[in-house]
């Protein structure tokens, strides 16, 4: 893709992708669309759909602004081989996205595979805030907020990090024996607006160990919650 925009406006960073990719199914494959817009997948419901924030190697950086111009690319993913189709065929179909009023001209749409994960052990670093929401109750156990997100350095994380692993592979019928080993990076702190409210996380570089079709199918995914909203995107 390419765009004469100077920069994206930070509200529109990942804000526009989650509408942008039930548009497309809405178009080449309706049904799918519908059931994932509104019942999710499997007994936990979950969206298996993860996209990143668009990226511009060759433009102009300039502080406190999020960099556009020239030639870039945006990536959109699932684990699901009919959601991957679809996608792939109505992102071909256009020659522009509208990402939150900047002009993207499509130039081209590429398949990019997982890798095998055949060792069983696998190092994701993510290029968007892997974000968590953890009980929100204090050291009494009474509840205190609803608004309960988590960083990678805070107690509760990794056990809900790794519950999340866990659903995402039931969801899609796989093999949960998926784990967590060790968060090897943890980047900056940031915050994200889509839908009602900011969402704050880090984008973090985690070792897990699992079976290989697990293992690949949390990469096609995303890490984290949110990822239909552009969170937990992992670097291809």
């Amino acid at each position: 893709m390419v765009t004469s925009a100077a920069e994206l406006p930070w509200g529109s960073v990942l804000a526009p992708g989650r509408g942008l990719v039930y548009d497309v199914l809405g178009r080449v494959a309706p049904d799918l669309g519908r059931q994932l817009h509104e019942h999710g997948m499997g007994s936990h419901g979950m969206v298996p759909v993860g996209h990143g924030a668009p990226v511009f190697p060759k433009a102009r950086r300039a502080r406190g602004k999020y960099a556009a111009g020239g030639a870039g690319v945006v990536e959109f993913g699932s684990p699901v081989p009919e959601v991957v189709h679809a996608l792939g065929e109505g992102l071909a179909r256009r020659e522009l996205l509208d990402w939150g009023g900047v002009a993207l001209r499509v130039t081209g749409v590429e398949v990019v595979s997982p890798p095998s994960c055949a060792s069983g052990r696998v190092r994701l670093r993510t290029a968007t805030p892997v974000v968590m929401k953890g009980s929100g109750q204090d050291e009494n156990g009474d509840r205190v907020t609803r608004q309960a997100w988590l960083l990678p350095s805070e107690p509760e994380w990794a056990e809900y990090f790794q519950n999340n692993l866990v659903r995402k592979a039931e969801t899609l019928g796989l093999d949960p024996g998926v784990e967590l080993e060790s968060v090897t990076w943890i980047g900056a702190k940031r915050s994200f607006r889509v839908g009602g409210g900011a969402k704050p996380g880090a984008p973090v570089e985690a070792e897990l160990s699992g079976p290989p079709e697990t293992l690949r199918a949390l990469w096609s995914w995303g890490l984290g919650q949110a990822n239909a909203a552009g969170f937990g995107w992992v670097q291809s």
